[in-house]
């Protein structure tokens, strides 16, 4: 069996425990793609696969790797993610096939003939089985403070005003919460795979059930939708949407940023690899504080709270 070179322990032990691995010879290549993992392509004798190594330390991101696990096969059952070969928790490794698709590239999203089968991908995965897992963004955002300032991370000051705004956020939806379904929460256009008018969607790293405004407003404010694209969005998942609708989209773009900010600021107590999580963290508070002084803000917060009504 080929070896990588040079000595990877950690990945040699992964390798050695996927059984489909066995009396294989294998050409292992390195992907420098990704934020919180390392990531490879393994060519063995029957085909290519997805080899992903986690650190134990992700826990403290809000991953549990048990509900990553299970969402990523109930894609693959529905047929909008790849097929899950191993999940070896006690190495850190979760093995997928390969998948001959292209992730999706800036402005894909404005275009409608990409749009609607992302729209039906993320549907899919909203309607799969509950999972043994929760995502609250406005719990995470606390945990990842609680977490940084245990590592000796400075917390930017502005967290105080956000973590204000997101509590008024909070309490509008409580008036009329949305029932919790299986959510993805990490829909950056990479994690898109598209071929031949179909769409897979990837790393379900932070899967767990949720509201799903925050998938919808995640996408569109990873993807910089524009508003058109945004009322397409709802479109698609709502049919005729409404005004509460477009309210509760704005308002979670706000809180995908707050989300995205604090794990930049969180990782720069935790990860190992050489990415600037400061200049990420930065660059969402700079947009985030940009979208909480929109003067509209207020009016979302009432529409919102129309939600059971509208």
């Amino acid at each position: 069996m080929a070896t990588p070179a040079p000595a990877d322990p950690t990945l040699d032990a992964a390798i050695r425990a996927v059984p489909a691995f066995k009396d294989s010879e294998l050409e292992i290549t390195p992907i420098a793609e990704g934020r919180t993992n390392r990531n490879f392509r393994v060519t063995a004798d029957d085909g290519s696969y997805f080899l992903r190594l986690s650190e134990e330390d992700t826990r403290f991101l809000g991953i549990d790797r048990n509900a990553e696990q299970a969402s990523m096969r109930a894609a693959a059952h529905a047929g909008v993610g790849p097929d899950v070969i191993a999940y070896l928790p006690d190495v850190g490794c979760l093995v997928t096939r390969w998948l001959d698709a292209d992730p999706l590239s800036e402005g894909d999203l404005e275009r409608d003939e990409i749009l609607a089968p992302t729209m039906d991908a993320i549907a899919a995965i909203h309607a799969g089985p509950a999972l043994d897992w929760s995502f609250d963004p406005f719990r995470v955002v606390e945990d990842y403070r609680r977490i940084a300032e245990e590592r000796g991370v400075t917390v930017p000051d502005a967290f105080d005003p956000a973590h204000a705004m997101a509590a008024r956020i909070e309490a509008a939806f409580a008036e009329a919460p949305m029932p919790s379904k299986p959510c993805h929460n990490d829909l950056l256009e990479a994690n898109f795979l598209l071929r031949d008018g179909h769409v897979w969607i990837v790393d379900h790293e932070y899967a767990g059930m949720g509201d799903p405004f925050f998938d919808l407003g995640n996408l569109s404010i990873n993807n910089a939708l524009s508003d058109e694209a945004q009322d397409r969005v709802l479109g698609h998942y709502f049919g005729d949407p409404s005004d509460a609708h477009r309210a509760r989209l704005k308002l979670m773009r706000i809180m995908s940023d707050f989300r995205e900010a604090m794990w930049g600021v969180v990782q720069q107590g935790l990860s190992t690899l050489d990415i600037d999580y400061v200049e990420y963290a930065t660059t969402h508070f700079d947009r985030l504080s940009t979208t909480m002084a929109d003067p509209r803000f207020d009016d979302w917060l009432d529409t919102a709270r129309g939600l059971r009504s509208a």
